[in-house]
């Protein structure tokens, strides 16, 4: 499966941004995709996650309630609707998809094989 990320750009505090994710390839029932995000000096982190079936999400707390993750079946697409936000979200991001992810990995960057280039966002005060 090939990922590519696409939607970034420079926006002020208390602004919008969407991301989306277009997966090529066969996305099994199973699989799970995901949003991390990379500040300059630090690590990879966890943003968000979405099953393919069901549509069960899974947020880091510093997100929760600004964040929205969401997919398209049919498109083959994962969006991110990012809102309200803040100068610490400015990031790479970087979207990423695996097979059977266990709930308990959900967040780890080790738990997915595909990843997609990433994408500038950044938020200015």
């Amino acid at each position: 499966v090939q990922l590519q990320a696409f939607g970034g750009g420079l926006v002020q505090a208390g602004g919008s941004l969407r991301l989306s994710c277009a997966a090529s390839g066969d996305t099994a029932s199973n699989y799970v995709m995901a949003w991390f995000r990379q500040a300059p000096g630090k690590e990879r982190e966890f943003v968000a996650a979405i099953r393919w079936s069901g549509g069960h999400t899974y947020y880091t707390d510093s997100v929760k309630g600004r964040f929205t993750i969401s997919r398209e079946n049919a498109k083959k697409t994962m969006y991110l609707q990012m809102n309200n936000l803040e100068p610490g979200d400015t990031a790479v991001y970087y979207c990423a998809g695996q097979r059977g992810v266990i709930v308990s990995s959900i967040s780890r960057r080790g738990a997915y094989n595909n990843w997609g280039q990433g994408t500038q966002v950044t938020v200015s005060s």
